[in-house]
């Protein structure tokens, strides 16, 4: 049955991504680029076709409308591969005949050789997937193959950059030829992760889990991507049922995310046979003398008496422990309390990042509201007393701020006669 195509359908986004519609601002594009992807979502879920007509329209023309804002922070970059990552699925999900198929590849094929900058160089991996079948994915190989033997070839004159390398692997793993991948890697002049990556891929297709493993390893040195390789082994073994060896082995490695408390979740989520509280233990381990940034892991998991013993190891972010206290101050009182105690410990050491006054008083308001709670108001108030008379550090912030509240007077006249 033919594909249904909608040659007059008005893209909003068409007329936006015209070429160098963008300046140098990477903001204004990031938007337009999310707001497109946006567009063409809502179309595919009415109309798969002509969402995956939108996708190809959009990345035939991205690089080009973009090709003059500035990349340097990664941020438009990343925001175009985020896009792939989000089209390519439309595009390959979509039921369109083979016909309409072979256009959409053509017309992306000729979008990556016109990539200059280059913006969608992260296609070509996809280009497998892209394929949907074998047959297809063994004819693009057919096309490529030639010239990447020739330019990982033995004549240094013939030797350079060829943009269907990466299409060719993804193309020979689509069609099962697995064996022509690890005889192509054979010839790479250099041994770099994003080309052996596809070794490790082909053999644990063909069964060879074990050797996988052992071939992504033997891409560690200089030009590797340690998480990435961490992130290919974990997979395998989980997928053969292996979750206490791909714990010991890659968990931490392999899920690095932005925040502590992420690295957390995401570990304690992938391996739920395993207790919280070991697996906070393996990661504190882990980052040696940056204990205290586990706290919020520590919290989130219920381990209290483990968060306050981390925030009290090394500094911990004091606004952190200040939002700890109020959260809890009513639920956990007593962790509320330590918590409290500890933001202001490291307040009065003098760390936290643009602390201002209201900081100080909201760690001392919440502390003394969960000691409240907690029928330890009188013991608490000596303690955090204390804990101000002995500030040292600089010019004496907490106790300038905290000194009439608690009574400390006549420390604050010795202070006054100091300076």
């Amino acid at each position: 049955m033919k594909s249904k195509i909608h040659p007059s359908h008005k893209w909003t986004f068409r007329a936006r991504f015209r070429r160098n519609a963008f300046g140098w601002r990477s903001q204004p594009a990031i938007k337009r680029i999310k707001e497109a992807v946006s567009e063409i979502k809502k179309a595919a879920r009415k109309d798969p076709i002509l969402g995956a007509e939108g996708a190809v329209l959009l990345l035939e023309k991205l690089s080009l409308a973009i090709e003059q804002v500035d990349s340097s922070s990664g941020a438009i970059g990343t925001a175009v591969n985020n896009a792939i990552k989000t089209l390519v699925p439309i595009i390959a999900g979509a039921p369109a005949d083979d016909v309409l198929r072979d256009k959409w590849m053509e017309r992306l094929w000729r979008a990556v050789e016109e990539d200059e900058m280059p913006y969608i160089e992260l296609l070509p991996d996809y280009w497998g997937e892209l394929c949907v079948t074998a047959e297809r994915a063994s004819r693009w190989v057919d096309e490529f193959i030639e010239t990447v033997r020739m330019v990982w070839g033995p004549n240094p004159e013939l030797r350079g950059y060829f943009k269907g390398t990466t299409a060719c692997l993804s193309a020979l793993l689509k069609a099962g030829r697995n064996d022509e991948i690890l005889e192509l890697l054979e010839l790479a002049p250099y041994k770099l992760w994003h080309d052996r990556e596809w070794g490790v891929k082909a053999l644990a297709a063909m069964g060879k889990k074990a050797e996988a493993i052992r071939y992504a390893e033997d891409s560690r040195g200089l030009n590797d991507s340690p998480i990435a390789i961490a992130i290919a082994c974990e997979e395998i073994l989980l997928s053969s049922g292996m979750a206490e060896e791909a714990y010991n082995r890659y968990a931490i490695e392999a899920n690095q995310k932005m925040t502590y408390l992420a690295t957390f979740r995401t570990i304690a989520r992938k391996y739920p046979h395993k207790e919280a509280s070991d697996i906070l233990r393996d990661l504190v381990a882990s980052t040696p003398c940056d204990e205290g940034k586990w706290f919020a892991a520590a919290k989130s998991a219920g381990l209290y008496s483990d968060a306050i013993e981390l925030a009290n190891r090394t500094p911990c972010d004091p606004k952190t422990l200040t939002r700890a206290a109020r959260d809890m101050e009513t639920t956990e009182p007593i962790f509320a309390v330590e918590a409290g105690m500890a933001a202001l410990r490291w307040l009065v050491k003098g760390y936290g990042y643009d602390i201002t006054g209201m900081d100080v008083w909201a760690a001392y308001n919440h502390t003394m509201k969960a000691a409240e709670n907690a029928e330890r108001k009188s013991e608490t108030i000596e303690r955090v007393r204390k804990l101000v008379a002995g500030e040292v550090y600089g010019d004496r912030f907490v106790t300038r701020i905290l000194g009439p509240e608690l009574g400390l007077h006549e420390h604050l006249y010795k202070l006054s006669k100091k300076v």
